[in-house]
């Protein structure tokens, strides 16, 4: 299965291959893919410093997505950042936690509602979490005591509340995770995150 990169794409990666120089040594190949997408779509080196990685993370994503397994996010942005890429490739059910329910749990944001729903009916799937702290806050409070967990999670939310104790809580986790470090984050940033995972399961398929 090939997928063409578009020129601008490939000229971008490699302007960002020389600027880093030799620091993507710091990286396996398949951690600095990841890296280098994060870095095209923010034009943000610090990127570089912040992302983390579990021992199997990649590997697990790339297996899920191979097997073709639901992909939850938790807001629609981060599954508009992926959807095309995803149709045209594995194409795995996507799912926006916020948008599959109407009415919140007490005490939870629609969002929060969402993800734990989302995870009570797909255990094993990938979740991304880009935008809301509290909604992966959540999910980490699902996983203390659950006996199935996700394929993979991708921790990147943004902001002031609650975002550093959110990933905190993730780090503690044993789920396969890449998260990104400190306040910084974005929908932008888990939907480059999954690109990179589709495009080196691609590599695998082919």
């Amino acid at each position: 299965m090939n997928f063409p990169i578009h020129p601008i794409m490939t000229q971008s990666f490699a302007v960002i291959d020389r600027e880093i120089g030799t620091y993507k040594d710091k990286f396996s190949p398949a951690e600095y893919a990841i890296v280098r997408r994060v870095i095209h779509s923010t034009a943000d080196f610090e990127f570089q410093h912040l992302i983390r990685f579990s021992p199997n993370a990649i590997e697990a994503g790339i297996q899920a997505v191979r097997d073709r397994v639901p992909i939850i996010t938790d807001v629609g942005m981060v599954k508009q950042g992926v959807v095309n890429l995803l149709r045209k490739t594995f194409d795995n059910p996507l799912i926006s936690a916020v948008e599959g329910v109407e009415v919140a749990l007490p005490g939870k944001t629609r969002t929060e509602t969402g993800l734990i729903k989302s995870y009570e009916k797909f255990p094993t799937a990938i979740f991304a979490i880009g935008n809301a702290p509290t909604a992966l806050l959540a999910l980490c409070q699902e996983l203390e005591s659950a006996s199935t967990l996700p394929a993979l999670v991708i921790g990147a939310p943004v902001g002031f509340i609650s975002v550093v104790e959110s990933k905190a809580a993730l780090a503690r986790s044993p789920v396969n995770q890449i998260r990104v470090e400190g306040r910084k984050g974005g929908s932008s940033i888990a939907a480059a995150i999954l690109n990179a995972l589709i495009m080196l399961a691609l590599e695998r398929e082919s």
